[in-house]
Parts: structure tokens; C-alpha cells; sequence
């Protein structure tokens, strides 16, 4: 796949939050740092549901207010208490505060009300030392509203998540520096948690819902040292070629087609009241068009084989019965529609391929009818790829992206009600929060935004990037409602390598490059990136209008070969995998900073696995 950069100027019961491969752990269970207590009804009419994701010294917290009743709550205010030595260090989508062991969370104006049936999340970062035993009891407005308390999760490997979005640009979580951070260009508040029966759906599908783990990504990390601490987390399944859909053209000798993902994902249901399964569509005519070399097996003016033989089978699947109870989220066509702005005409990134697809109509007809077909399906969600800030965070990309994404959403029969919402960094290597610095600062009377760095691009980071073109694209005429997803599954760049701090304020470039987590030479730069690690772990609803932090790109499968290798796949040698690469216009003519020895793309690589869990951030124990 290509990851190009355009010059400058150039809902059902909630559950938990945190996303999980497995039965969520009951209370009193032990390892894995995920945490749940559900309190009981009472004759208000009110539950709680209690989360944790704790990394051993601090956790999050994340809240659910159920109103089981048949009244509205109007006003609410929650209290608990600890047993241990938990202490508040920020508060989200609601007014926190704490008095010794007593927390006391109120509401907001924007949710005071909670509608018979419906529910309210919250979360909160503390600090602790010792143990970390969940509240025993919570009321609501003074009533109580349980029986039974949560357990002690413990600390555990998907530990350090601070990401719920608390504290702006700075992005600190007290026992977690740099967690997730900022809210920069916050979008109200979050998708709601709940919803009704099968073949509704729901605002935000990951809320209250387990997520499919891909059992031979699972065996694949499981095999590394160190991997099983995160084989049991949820990653997307890749449907890049036709013969992917049976099976027969997985990358790396996978065998395992959609149809059975789908029925191991009603196995892997049974243990949750609401389950998410997440394909990704990546298949156009003409894919890849700024790519060097071609990663697609259809010609670019291949559409109605695009339709008949690859979204047809695909939707037929898809509608069976028999998955009707499962949220499928469907990733519609990575690395696509922004390259009809940024790649084409006289722009430096201009590629033949790319104004031939602009000519043609492929690429807006395609995802058209992607979203017509399987938006026809009532439990399918279709979120459209939204590259990254990095490629169209540029004020002359970003507005001409969006406008692109609305004609796409109204091509062949589609209609932007089809668009459950987008995602941004599929596959890609953005930080989803600069803790150390903003595209607002300035050194000595000179914007950051003058650095090398980051070019005159209006962003630093993937979050402010993806809440702000949300914003947009609600004013291009998408549903207010729209949710965004961020996949985080390589932005974490940690390891020894990671800043503690902003960096000398002598320069704008001393400051960024002192300041950055992202350790890329260029943006632009896409392929196996040296030094990345493991992001977030995949969140619901971790910030405003994020409806959750994702693994769409399965850490560990190569995203091209370092070299020419023959193969079967489709799959060419782009020099941007090549680590002596010095770069091209879509770079900045920068060194690739690719990893050496890389398989072809989608094959399992284990020298990048291993550096990514080495660099996880936050860390994996």
C-alpha cells in the first residue's frame, strides 16, 4: 500500500469500554488489567458499569450511567469511594472532584439529562500505590444503585491507556505521560453508549461490544517473545484481493476466508451481549496510484469487475443471517480518495495512474458503490479511510478532501447516510497526540509550523487532525452524528529513543525535533518505519467524536518488501520500503526509514513485531 505527503501549500448494554478479545473479565479476576463491576437495579432504575485499564501505577477509569427506569434522569451526580490510596488526576465528560476516598462526578450541561433506556460514559485518570480494589458500591443522586462491585483487575499488559481524552494539547495522564491527550478541536460530546435490537444501529458500535480477534494474526504474535501480552487484542481483517474472500489469496499462507472470520466471530461472540467485527475493503481498480509500483490486482478500469466479483460476493457474505447480530465495522478502500487532490494535475506528487483514476471515475464510483452495497445491510458500519494529517492536513488538502469524500458518499447510488463515519491513520505511523508541543506554539516569535518538520501543515497529531476534519465534514453535509476512528496500532513510538520533555527553545527546529515522539525523518515516509511502536490499545469512545482507537493494520504484517521478491499477490517493489531510499517529491526527498529484510506486504515480519513491542507505548509488561 502507499502512504503518500503531498508537499506543502502544496448501541444495546454497555459494558466496558475497553476493547477485549475475550469474555470481559468478571469481577475479582486477576491478570490482564481490564476491570468490571455491574451494580444492580434498584427502584430508580439505575446501573453502573465500572472499567479500569491499569498499568500498575494508575489507571483510567471509564463510567457508565444506565437508567433502567422509565423516567428521565434530569441532573445527575454520582458518588463512590475507594478502599485504597486512588487519586484523581483528570476528569472527562463531566465535573470530577475528590475529598480524601470519596469521588463525587456530576454531570455536564450537554449530558445532564439521561432518557429512560439510555446511558451516560465518563472517565477519569488516577494515580495509586499498592493495590487497586474497584468501588464496593455507587449512588446516584443519593439513591444507590448497586449490589456488587467490580474486582481487582491488577496491572497488566494492556495497562497505560490515559486516552479518554483529558488534558488538551499536553497531553500528561498523571502515572502515564503522553497518554492520549489532547482534545484540540474537540467535537462535543462523545457517540452514546447502547442502542436497540438487532438490525438497528447503534451511534457508536464499539461501545458495550467485545471486538474479533483474527486467530492467525493471534498465533502469529503469540509465536514472538513477549508476544502473548498482546495476542488476545482485536485487529482488522484484510480482504486485498479476490481470492482473499475464499481464502486462497491471504498474504503468508493464511487459509482462513471471510465467511469462516465470520463464523469463529459468532463463536467469539457468545461470551459478549454486543459484538464488533472489522473487515477492511481494499481492493479498488487502479489501487495504489501514487504508489512506485502497483499493490492492486485490478486495472484501473477494472469497476465492474470491482463490483461483480469482489463487493458482490463480499455483501452476499456479509447478509447472511446468521451474522446479523454482529456490528461490522467495514473500512472502505485505505489509501483512495485523497490522492484525487493531493496527486494529481501539476501538483509535485502527480502521477499518471492517479489522473487517469481522477479521469475515470474509479476511484469516487468505487467507494460509491461500497457504500451503497453494504450500507444496504443493517449491521454493517461503513467508516471511509481519511489518510492521516500528514498527507492532507495542509489547508489546501483538507477542505478538497472532504469535498471529495461527500461526492464519493453520493456516487453510484450511495447517500452520505450510508457513512457511519471515517478513519484516519489506517496502516500509518502518526502520533495520535504530540504531548510536548502544539501546531499553536511559538519560539522566539515563530511558529512550529515553520519548522521543517512540520512544513506548514496545520497539525502535529492525529487526534486535533481527525476531530477537526470531522467538524468539516459534518459542514460538507455529513451526519452530525458521523464518528472517527484512529488507528493506533503502530503510533507509539516509544522505547529509549522517546522525549520526557519539550525540547530547546532555541530554534523552531530545535524545539519540534526536541519535542517530537514521532521519530520519522518525514511524514511522507510509510513503509515498515524504523524506531515506530505499538500505539494505544484498542479504546471505545476514548475522545470527542472518536467513537474508538483501532488495530485495523495487524502489528507485525509487513507493509511492503525491502526488495524485489516474485510473487503471486500482485504485490510490487516500492522503494519506499527499501531503507537505502533517499526519497522523492512525496517525501520531501528524505531517506525512506524503512526497516531492512522486510517480506512482502501483508507477510508476517518478524524483526518489525519484535521492535514494535519493544517501542509500545504505552509500554506492554
Amino acid at each position: 500500500m502507499s502512504r503518500t505527503n503531498p508537499p506543502p501549500k502544496r448501541r444495546f448494554t454497555q459494558r466496558t469500554a475497553i476493547l477485549s478479545a475475550t469474555a470481559l473479565l468478571a469481577a475479582g479476576v486477576g491478570a490482564g488489567g481490564l476491570l468490571q463491576g455491574t451494580a444492580s437495579a434498584n427502584a430508580l432504575g439505575c446501573s453502573v458499569d465500572y472499567a479500569t485499564n491499569d498499568w500498575g501505577s494508575g489507571f483510567t477509569a471509564n463510567i457508565t450511567i444506565n437508567n433502567g427506569g422509565s423516567a428521565a434522569i434530569n441532573g445527575w451526580t454520582l458518588t463512590y469511594s475507594y478502599s485504597g490510596n486512588q487519586q484523581l488526576q483528570q476528569g472527562w465528560n463531566a465535573q470530577w472532584s475528590q475529598s480524601g476516598s470519596n469521588v463525587t462526578v456530576s454531570n455536564l450541561d450537554w449530558n445532564r439529562t439521561i432518557a429512560a433506556g439510555s446511558s451516560v460514559s465518563f472517565g477519569g485518570n488516577f494515580s495509586y500505590s499498592g493495590t487497586n480494589a474497584a468501588p464496593t458500591s455507587f449512588s446516584v443522586n443519593g439513591v444507590n444503585c448497586s449490589d456488587d462491585g467490580g474486582g481487582n483487575g491488577g496491572p497488566g499488559d494492556n495497562g497505560g491507556n490515559g486516552g479518554n481524552g483529558g488534558n488538551g494539547g499536553n497531553g500528561g495522564n498523571g502515572g502515564n505521560e503522553g497518554g492520549n491527550g489532547g482534545n484540540d478541536g474537540g467535537t462535543g460530546g462523545p457517540g452514546g453508549p447502547g442502542g436497540p435490537g438487532t438490525g438497528q444501529r447503534v451511534d457508536n458500535p464499539y461501545v458495550g461490544a467485545g471486538v474479533y480477534v483474527n486467530p492467525e494474526w493471534s498465533a502469529n504474535a503469540a509465536s514472538e517473545p513477549g508476544g502473548s501480552a498482546i495476542a488476545h487484542l482485536p485487529t482488522g481483517v484484510w480482504m486485498d484481493r479476490i481470492a482473499a474472500i475464499e481464502g486462497s489469496g491471504q498474504a503468508g499462507n493464511r487459509t482462513m476466508g471471510l465467511r469462516e472470520h465470520l463464523d469463529e466471530a459468532v463463536v467469539q461472540a457468545q461470551d459478549h451481549d454486543n459484538f464488533v467485527f472489522q473487515v477492511v475493503i481494499y481492493n479498488l481498480p487502479g489501487r495504489d496510484c501514487a504508489a512506485l509500483a502497483s499493490n492492486g490486482e485490478l486495472g484501473p478500469d477494472d469497476l465492474d469487475r470491482y463490483k461483480d466479483e469482489y463487493i458482490g460476493p463480499i455483501a452476499e457474505i456479509l447478509s447472511d443471517p446468521k451474522y446479523s447480530d454482529l456490528r461490522i465495522v467495514a473500512v472502505i478502500e485505505i489509501d483512495s480518495l485523497p490522492n484525487l487532490v493531493t496527486n494529481v494535475g501539476n501538483s509535485e506528487g502527480a502521477t499518471e495512474m492517479c489522473d487517469r483514476m481522477l479521469a475515470n471515475r474509479g476511484y469516487v464510483r468505487g467507494v460509491g458503490h461500497a457504500l451503497a452495497t453494504l450500507g444496504a445491510i443493517p449491521n454493517v458500519y461503513n467508516y471511509i479511510d481519511a489518510a492521516h494529517h500528514g498527507w492532507i492536513g495542509w489547508d489546501s488538502n483538507f477542505v478538497p478532501s472532504a469535498r471529495i469524500f461527500y461526492e464519493a458518499a453520493n456516487a453510484e447510488g450511495a447517500t452520505p447516510a450510508d457513512v457511519h463515519g471515517f478513519i484516519t491513520n489506517t496502516s500509518n505511523y502518526s502520533p495520535t497526540v504530540e504531548p510536548y508541543f502544539k501546531v499553536t506554539d511559538t519560539v522566539n516569535g515563530v511558529s512550529v509550523r515553520q519548522s521543517e518538520f512540520v512544513d506548514w501543515n496545520d497539525y502535529v497529531d492525529e487526534q486535533s487532525f481527525a476531530q477537526a476534519l470531522r467538524q468539516e465534514l459534518v459542514r460538507q453535509g455529513f451526519d452530525s452524528g458521523i464518528g472517527m476512528l484512529i488507528d493506533t496500532s503502530r503510533n507509539g513510538w516509544g522505547g529509549p529513543n522517546r522525549p520526557t520533555g519539550p525540547g530547546p527553545m532555541t530554534s523552531v527546529d530545535a524545539y519540534v525535533d526536541g519535542s517530537r515522539i514521532e521519530q520519522r525523518y518525514n511524514k511522507g515516509n510509510w513503509c515498515n518505519q524504523a524506531g515506530a511502536g505499538l500505539g494505544e490499545r484498542p479504546t471505545a469512545a476514548p475522545a470527542p467524536g472518536i467513537d474508538a482507537y483501532v488495530w485495523i493494520k495487524p502489528p507485525g504484517e509487513s507493509d511492503g518488501a525491502s526488495r524485489e521478491i516474485p510473487n503471486d499477490e500482485g504485490k510490487g517493489f516500492d522503494e519506499m520500503c527499501d531503507p537505502a531510499y533517499q526519497g522523492n517529491a512525496r517525501n520531501g526527498f528524505s531517506p525512506s526509514g524503512a526497516l531492512p529484510d522486510a517480506p512482502i506486504a501483508g507477510h508476517w515480519f518478524s524483526a518489525q513485531f519484535r521492535e514494535l513491542l519493544a517501542n509500545a507505548y504505552p509500554p506492554v509488561n
